[in-house]
């Protein structure tokens, strides 16, 4: 089981989420800033797509939700990404807009328990622990929801040598491709099947261009303390991570404070017989001890019977996971560095070892046919993921695919005990499908 964060609680004040808004546009939009020449507003790029994402899902008659009255479960999302930047001189900007519409059987099922998972109750988009409040739900209710956010909003300085950038932005470090334990800022779930935007973080970033080649970058991500509301530098991060090339190989040297632990990470990729092999290793330094993760993985891309195949295994070890399978309620409690991360976004697994692989072929020039699985090695279960992506049109995509877990019940893929007799936290046989249109 792979605990995928859905995007949804209520904001703060209306009056205090625009508020805030209103202060960072205005210093966003100040021209002329420094020697640059005034904002041409007919020069902005403006895009943007609507998505609409259905997922059907069944569950066995042990599940969790079953119980709830939630066996099949219907869950609709419209995304509405309106996207707008600029360039002057050295300086650019950033603007993203969306508008989110949702209609979860899921939602409406975890939203009324009276006994709420903290791992699987989904909840609505929220940002509270973020700098800056730029989400405001219109509508929340039944398994309903409708509201508006800024996922980008970033001020940006590109000059020969140095790149600053501030703002709300997404940043992404590591070597993972399923399973990336170096990417602590709002990763992608191994599962996810639409990557084109992560959830941007507010943050200053910069980084510095050596004449090598190699660069230096540095992160700083502010965030609050969601008892007090203030911002607490026990619950930011600030990461400085070296890029560089040695004998035809890339390697990363980072060194982080994260939620106020520590960390230190080593990332190497480099090119072997036709191949390419990544691979990290993680350690963070927590007030109990010392942990290492790790992942690493080896991509390949051929041709045959006249087709591009492309197909990648990775490995992925989770310092962070349970030990054995002990899923029970009263283990995981006993691990609540697993849990925090868990629920943050950062990891989505609970157990320590994990095998990926993925393999995709594209059956014509505009259709493409991917086989994912996912294992937990220590169970042993796992997820299958099948997924068909078609370019329908001209700005409009298509993807169709299924998943299903595979394990006896007690094993991650299988169903975890939730503590009550013949009741288990499962994953359930999933059908899902995306309409995609580009403007």
């Amino acid at each position: 089981m792979m605990f995928s964060k859905t995007v949804l609680h209520k904001s703060e004040s209306h009056r205090h989420c625009h508020s805030r808004f209103v202060l960072f546009v205005l210093c966003l939009l100040a021209s002329p800033i420094a020697n640059a020449q005034p904002w041409n507003y007919k020069e902005w790029n403006f895009r943007g797509h609507t998505k609409y994402h259905f997922l059907y899902t069944h569950y066995d008659d042990h599940a969790w939700l079953t119980q709830l009255d939630a066996q099949q479960t219907d869950d609709h999302t419209i995304d509405v990404r309106l996207m707008a930047d600029n360039r002057w001189d050295e300086w650019d900007a950033n603007i993203h807009y969306q508008l989110i519409g949702i209609s979860s059987d899921t939602l409406q099922a975890t939203q009324n328990t009276s006994t709420p998972n903290p791992l699987l109750t989904r909840a609505i988009t929220n940002d509270k622990s973020k700098l800056l409040n730029l989400t405001h739900v219109f509508h929340e209710s039944d398994g309903e929801a409708i509201l508006q956010r800024l996922d980008r909003l970033a001020l940006g300085y590109t000059g020969q040598k140095l790149v600053v950038r501030v703002g709300r932005e997404a940043i992404s470090w590591g070597n993972g491709l399923f399973y990336n334990p170096m990417d602590v800022f709002n990763p992608f779930a191994p599962d996810a099947v639409d990557k084109d935007y992560k959830s941007g973080d507010d943050l200053a970033y910069a980084q510095w261009l050596f004449d090598s080649g190699n660069d230096a970058q540095a992160v700083l991500v502010p965030r609050r303390n969601l008892k007090t509301g203030k911002v607490d530098a026990a619950y930011g991060s600030a990461a400085a991570k070296y890029h560089g090339f040695f004998a035809g190989r890339e390697y990363d040297v980072l060194a982080a404070q994260h939620y106020d632990d520590p960390m230190l990470a080593i990332g190497l990729a480099t090119d072997w017989r036709e191949s390419v092999v990544r691979g990290d290793i993680i350690a963070t330094h927590t007030e109990e001890r010392t942990i290492t993760s790790a992942v690493a993985n080896i991509s390949y891309s051929w041709v045959w019977f006249e087709k591009n195949i492309s197909g990648f295994l990775e490995y992925f070890y989770n310092g962070f996971g349970q030990n054995a399978k002990d899923y029970s309620p009263e283990a995981l409690a006993g691990n609540l560095l697993l849990l925090q991360r868990i629920q943050r976004g950062e990891i989505y697994t609970l157990g320590k070892h994990y095998i990926g692989a993925s393999m995709s072929i594209e059956t014509t020039p505009l259709t493409l046919l991917t086989a994912n699985v996912f294992v937990n090695v220590a169970d042993p279960s796992a997820l299958l993921q099948l997924v068909y992506n078609i370019d329908w049109r001209q700005d409009l995509t298509l993807f169709a695919g299924f998943s299903v877990p595979m394990g006896t019940r007690g094993t991650e893929f299988g169903g975890i005990p939730t503590g009550a007799p013949q009741v288990y936290y499962s994953s359930g046989n999933a059908l899902f499908l995306q309409l995609a249109y580009f403007f």
